[in-house]
């Protein structure tokens, strides 16, 4: 499970606010005049409202996360930090992910953060189907409702033992990547239930997703991925920002 970083941000202000409350209230009418106000005090004044301002940030406007695996090779590469817009699929309360504000919904190729319905820990993936669809994936080609989602090759290496393709999704191509060496047992079939998606990752062949762990609910979506804004290699590397810029 993935530390719940929300959870924690709120009881920290929620201890600021009553800190600062109780100084108000109670603690400055008992210190003498003139007295230096308690370091803990000063704190949590100069402190709870910046906190109060990064978790209305985080949790209606944009959230930051960073790519930790390369499901999503090459369109998002392991050390990418993106941003999330919370916004996109409607506004959820903090904590609770209790849906209250209506807003689009998950369209076929976007890049989404969500909880799978296995675990509580944020992945990223690409939404290929949405509820209602027949999607099959057979020989390393996608198909929704019985249509093929056409490849296109792309140049590399031919040396290596993977290809990248230019797949049309619907109205977005993007690029996917494929291990000509691993043979997946994927040929299968699913009709996506109501208030469901199926979820890929663009590197087919090193992805756990809905092949494995079936389609999401729509309570356990975060967000919209829209932007690529820091790059950090893994280890002592410096962060650039060579690959700051949004992606299909």
């Amino acid at each position: 499970m993935d530390i719940n970083f929300p959870l924690i941000l709120f009881a920290l202000i929620v201890l600021g606010a009553a800190i600062w409350i109780a100084d108000i209230v109670w603690l400055r009418k008992h210190r003498d005049a003139g007295a230096k106000e308690p370091m803990l005090v000063e704190n949590a004044r100069a402190l709870t409202p910046v906190l109060a301002l990064v978790f209305v940030i985080r949790s209606f406007l944009y959230e930051p996360f960073q790519i930790p695996s390369g499901s999503m090779e090459q369109t998002l590469l392991v050390g990418d930090f993106i941003l999330v817009n919370k916004y996109t699929y409607g506004i959820r309360l903090p904590i609770l992910r209790n849906k209250v504000m209506d807003n689009n919904d998950p369209a076929r190729g976007d890049v989404m953060v969500f909880f799978p319905p296995h675990k509580d820990q944020y992945y990223i993936k690409r939404v290929v189907g949405l509820p209602g669809d027949k999607v099959e994936y057979k020989n390393k080609v996608l198909y929704i409702n019985g249509e093929m989602q056409p490849q296109k090759p792309l140049a590399g290496n031919k040396r290596s033992i993977y290809r990248q393709r230019l797949e049309q999704l619907g109205d977005v191509e993007h690029q996917i990547q494929l291990n000509i060496t691993v043979n997946r047992n994927d040929d299968r079939s699913l009709v996506v239930p109501e208030g469901h998606y199926y979820m890929m990752g663009d590197n087919r062949d090193n992805s756990a997703d809905s092949r494995e762990w079936g389609s999401v609910h729509e309570s356990r979506i975060v967000g919209r991925a829209v932007a690529i804004w820091m790059h950090k290699k893994p280890g002592w590397n410096l962060p650039t920002f060579s690959r700051a810029g949004g992606f299909d």
